[in-house]
């Protein structure tokens, strides 16, 4: 009796503690295939022998459980590394942080009345303005399609920080308001810096008082103490600033702001994530805590400029969301080689973070994070059984590997037969091939390089 009482309160305590992500059920408690939710091993771990990634972490969930958590390979190509762990293993999120923490900013003082999204951004902050900016509203910036340019080398100018938001703020359009999609970092950190002004506070500090502690998130931040860096994944070897990454934000941008900008910054686990997730498909509730409202919710992660919703992009099978998402689908990714796509449809989302930029060994690593992406989306939707219907193929764009590591055009036929050709490989081959050459060959060859 004693025994199975201490059981029970084990189980509670698993199931309710802070920090461990959701409660975890089998897939058929929830509708779903367990045989077919086995591909996603094949997929992730295909992408990790190709040398797309050291190591992922991969969370699939259902109706408010955990269906499917799991960490691959290691948090470096390093045969000692840390094994990745889904609950432990603290990812670079990179843009990610766009919808998990700028968006959700803007959506609570949306629903709190301290702002409108057709607001020209000059109300808030006046230094911003001068010529077509002072038409530039907090909506165009949520849609990308406020003018600004892609992005800046900001990095290479600013000395502080102060100076580094200071020309975020006068970068001039690239187009007119309104008119035009471009995917702008700089729109996602003039909205950063308006959450600041009218929050009245540090957006790092607004969201986590507002986000990350109500809903448990203990493992998501922007600026990881060196206490965690032994488990954080490590990005950049040879960035600009000179040493290897590890527990610093990758986007050079974004270090040059403090570490804290409104495009990229933030860290998490995929179990703190998978909270999150959870509490968009809840109508921005978890666990009798109410994060955004309802309606708020849905008018953001609903279409407002061609693919774009408000913050968040839409899944047209494009950008990994794979081929078989619901129209009212949604989710964003990250450079680093992470993604979120939440199905309300299906209610299900599907969490990957990885550390593609980390000394990737596959010749085109951006296109076997992309293939995996849009598998690992697929392989969730085809195991839904309870849902509806899909048609189409189950094979999965990881098995056929098109494009990941394709061979030197002068060796193809030579070395057809390999799966897994490497950039070391790669280089071997063309160093072998160097020798052979007459010295004339060569200073034509260092010339070219």
């Amino acid at each position: 009796m004693e025994l199975a009482l201490l059981r029970v309160i084990l189980t509670a305590l698993t199931m309710t503690r802070a920090g461990d992500g959701l409660p975890v059920k089998s897939p058929t408690d929830v509708g779903m295939s367990s045989s077919r939710l086995a591909a996603i091993e094949r997929v992730i771990e295909r992408g990790i022998k190709a040398g797309g990634y050291p190591g992922a972490s991969v969370v699939v969930g259902r109706k408010g459980a955990a269906v499917f958590e799991k960490g691959f390979g290691r948090l470096s190509w390093s045969e000692t590394s840390t094994p990745v762990d889904a609950q432990r293993t603290i990812y670079d999120v990179a843009s990610l942080t766009k919808v998990v923490g700028t968006t959700t900013a803007i959506m609570i003082l949306f629903d709190e009345k301290k702002i409108g999204l057709d607001d020209p951004v000059v109300n808030y902050i006046p230094t911003f303005g001068g010529g077509d900016k002072d038409r530039v509203t907090i909506r165009q910036l949520l849609t990308h399609t406020s003018g600004l340019p892609a992005g800046r080398d900001i990095w290479r100018i600013a000395q502080t920080p102060l100076e580094a938001r200071a020309l975020v703020l006068s970068t001039p359009l690239e187009g007119r308001p309104g008119a035009q999609y471009i995917y702008s970092d700089l729109g996602a950190d003039v909205l950063g810096l308006l959450v600041e002004v009218v929050a009245g506070e540090p957006l790092d500090k607004f969201l986590t008082r507002r986000v990350f502690e109500p809903l448990g998130m203990n493992e998501t931040m922007f600026r990881p103490a060196d206490s965690l860096r032994y488990r954080i994944a490590p990005t950049e070897v040879t960035p600009p600033r000179g040493y290897p990454l590890r527990g610093e934000v990758h986007d050079e941008n974004a270090y040059a702001l403090g570490g804290v900008a409104g495009h990229a910054g933030l860290f998490s686990t995929a179990a703190d994530l998978s909270v999150f997730a959870q509490m968009m498909l809840n109508g921005g509730e978890y666990n009798g805590v109410q994060i955004i409202s309802k309606p708020t919710v849905e008018l953001f992660t609903s279409r407002a400029f061609g693919h774009r919703a408000l913050g968040w992009d839409t899944a047209e099978g494009d950008y990994g969301s794979g081929r078989f998402l619901g129209p009212t689908a949604y989710g964003h990714t990250g450079f680093t080689g992470t993604s979120m796509w939440i199905d309300p449809e299906r209610e299900m989302f599907v969490i990957l973070l990885t550390n593609r930029v980390h000394a990737a060994r596959a010749l085109r690593p951006a296109k076997v994070i992309s293939d995996v992406r849009a598998d690992l989306s697929d392989a969730a939707v085809l195991s839904v059984i309870d849902g509806p219907k899909v048609s189409g193929s189950r094979t999965f764009r990881a098995d056929r590997e098109v494009g990941w590591n394709p061979a030197p055009r002068a060796s193809r036929r030579r070395h057809r037969s390999s799966r897994h050709h490497t950039i070391a490989s790669a280089s071997s081959r063309s160093r072998s091939s160097s020798v052979r050459k007459t010295s004339s060959s060569k200073k034509k060859s260092a010339k070219k390089h």
